[in-house]
């Protein structure tokens, strides 16, 4: 499917390479509508300004491959380890954005992923220990059963996102953003009841 080892300014509609491997293969400022990526191995790619729309990359392996800038709108994530992700540790703008895309049992543990972007998303059963999530914007999105843990969330948005559990003792929080209501939960970790 795909003969170069280089694409810039490409769009891919509805492809399907599902259980398929690309090793090696470079996209710049490409898109990419309804492609089925399912089960693929990536293996030393590099996604630069790249957008991917209503796309499955459900259980795809990302070792060691590169995402720079990247966009997933509307996209179903389910089971990426994102540790075996090479992230840019220079970049002149926000390392990944997710929206409304569907990201349940993946991990981020211990990424460097300040200025994340994650609105309406559903992240349940997702590792954020030990990240840094620091000014990330998860809007609007569902963390259940999701794990923090000495991770960095300072000055991060968590502004009508909603099944959180995040421990004042075990997290950096300082100037975080919570909508009134669920903020209370955080009051859990410090074993305060609350009463009307």
């Amino acid at each position: 499917m795909f003969n170069l080892q280089s694409y810039f300014e490409q769009s891919f509609d509805t492809l399907d390479i599902a259980e398929q491997g690309l090793d090696g293969v470079e996209f710049e400022q490409c898109v990419f509508y309804r492609c089925n990526f399912s089960k693929v191995n990536f293996s030393r790619c590099k996604f630069i300004e790249c957008r991917f729309v209503e796309c499955n990359l459900s259980l795809a392996r990302l070792g060691f491959s590169v995402f720079d800038s990247a966009e997933f709108d509307e996209c179903k994530l389910l089971g990426i380890d994102w540790t075996q992700v090479q992230w840019p540790q220079f970049s002149s703008g926000i390392p990944v954005s997710f929206n409304q895309c569907i990201l349940d049992s993946g991990s981020f543990m211990g990424q460097q992923l300040k200025l994340m972007k994650m609105h309406h998303c559903r992240a349940h059963d997702v590792d954020f220990r030990e990240a840094n999530l620091s000014q990330a914007e998860m809007h609007g999105s569902s963390f259940s059963h999701s794990l923090f843990h000495r991770t960095n969330l300072t000055k991060a948005n968590f502004t009508d996102a909603t099944g959180f559990h995040i421990d004042l003792n075990n997290n950096l929080i300082k100037g975080a953003i919570f909508s009134r209501f669920e903020a209370l939960t955080l009051l859990e970790s410090l074993g305060i009841e609350l009463v009307d």
